[in-house]
């Protein structure tokens, strides 16, 4: 008797280890699914980040919107805003205000357009991609361009900052880009 009851309380424990090592088992599994989602998702939100960097310098580079007289590219407008002080203020993905605003949506890009139009950059997941940019200072050109340093020509310093954010998430995603762009000296 006493042998079968010993038996019996092995076999219990071998069982109760069983299950224990079956739910950390799951467990484990379970987090990092939730760690391959969230990273699965705060990557598309950088991908649509980078489309709104991407938009700002395509605007910027759009010969059609370039030549149309009643339209602006995003850098000439930030020029006409705020000066950003960066040892005062951020470029915030939030800060509709202050900075030249596009949206990038599933529509894309097109010639002669600012995209300004609300909408999301992709519906499946829903996304959003908007840009900030601000204008830091004039400078002399550096590097290469010094050769071009006694003509009325000077560096245009821009900041850009792409965010993207999935529908319902508490956070977006950012990243930023330096633009430096040959213009005339204002002075």
């Amino acid at each position: 008797m006493k042998q079968q009851g010993l038996v019996m309380v092995f076999a219990l424990l071998v069982l109760m280890s069983l299950t224990v090592l079956g739910v950390a088992s799951v467990s484990s599994s379970l987090m990092q699914n939730k760690m391959a989602v969230s990273m699965q998702n705060q990557s598309l939100a950088f991908d649509a980040a980078e489309a709104a960097i991407a938009g700002v310098v395509f605007e910027s580079e759009d010969e059609v919107l370039l030549a149309n007289p009643n339209r602006v590219d995003p850098l000439s407008q930030a020029r006409q805003g705020t000066v950003i002080d960066l040892q005062n203020q951020s470029l915030s993905c939030y800060n509709d205000a202050d900075w030249t605003n596009r949206v990038i949506t599933s529509n894309g890009l097109t010639e002669d357009t600012e995209h300004t139009a609300a909408g999301l950059f992709d519906n499946n997941p829903p996304i959003s991609s908007w840009s900030r940019t601000a204008f830091v200072k004039e400078r002399a050109c550096l590097g290469s361009s010094n050769v071009i340093g006694g003509s009325n020509i000077s560096c245009h310093v821009f900041i850009i900052k792409g965010c993207g954010k999935l529908q319902g998430a508490k956070y977006a995603v950012a990243n930023t880009l330096t633009a430096s762009v040959f213009a005339p000296a204002s002075q």
